[in-house]
């Protein structure tokens, strides 16, 4: 992780807009995919990162998350990338565990399009989970 994106947790974290515990469990993350060769960088992750970061601390302050009318796109894109979707699901679960927020389908499509996103940024030489 980059000096700049490793701010962004921090700002969002001491500014009280994330809870601490899911900084670090989004920071985790992230150092998780870079030890899989997953470029992360400001560049690459910020949108990831603000967005996994917003969400999680939304769902343990109890606010819902509702669907999104791109829904079906979302859902639609995916198809051609399997392995994002996957990833997703299983970040997902480790959030329910580690804080008990279970993110909704439409929150882990969009997971996934970011993860897609960030495959796309990566160069191929990645290991496999």
């Amino acid at each position: 992780m980059d000096d700049q994106l490793a701010l962004r947790i921090q700002l969002f974290r001491e500014s009280g807009q994330v809870r601490p515990q899911v900084a670090e469990f989004v920071a985790h993350e992230l150092d998780a995919l870079a030890a899989e060769g997953f470029t992360i960088t400001e560049d690459t992750s910020s949108m990831l990162t603000s967005h996994l970061m917003m969400a999680l601390n939304r769902l343990l302050d109890g606010t819902p998350i509702e669907g999104f009318t791109t829904d079906e796109q979302v859902a639609a894109e995916l198809t051609d990338h399997p392995e994002a979707l996957d990833r997703a699901r299983a970040l997902a679960g480790r959030a329910q565990r580690a804080l008990g927020a279970p993110l909704p389908d439409s929150e882990i499509n969009f997971l996934g399009l970011h993860l897609a996103v960030l495959a796309r940024a990566t160069p191929k030489q990645r290991t496999q989970p």
